[in-house]
């Protein structure tokens, strides 16, 4: 049981090199475009293992009518028209799944 997330953090490690590496060129170049670059690119990396792993994270939820499956709302705001009463209105950090299961609610601003 020790070792049961072994496999997970494996994968993980090559993301944690790239970050070693970008934060070593941070320090020696001044060029912005390059770092960001270099972020989205470890950012995608990220993701690809963590899809791999079946986590995804869930559609957008704004427009949508808000559901206690999916969403946990943290605010209620007046609604700027009568169709958008009871939907979502903004999303403030998204949802995930992992192998189809919830395990990060959406957090969400729902009109009233």
């Amino acid at each position: 049981f020790r070792n049961a997330g072994l496999e997970f953090f494996e994968s993980m490690l090559p993301v944690l090199d790239d970050f070693d590496r970008a934060a070593k060129h941070r320090e020696e170049t001044d060029d912005s475009e390059d770092l960001k670059k270099g972020v989205d690119l470890i950012q995608s990396k990220l993701i690809a293992i963590l899809e791999q792993k079946g986590l995804k994270p869930m559609e957008s939820s704004i427009g949508k009518d808000f559901d206690t499956d999916f969403h946990e709302a943290i605010t209620q705001i007046p609604a700027p028209s009568e169709e958008m009463k009871g939907k979502v209105i903004d999303e403030t950090e998204k949802g995930y799944l992992l192998n189809d299961k919830v395990i990060r609610y959406a957090k969400v601003v729902v009109g009233q």
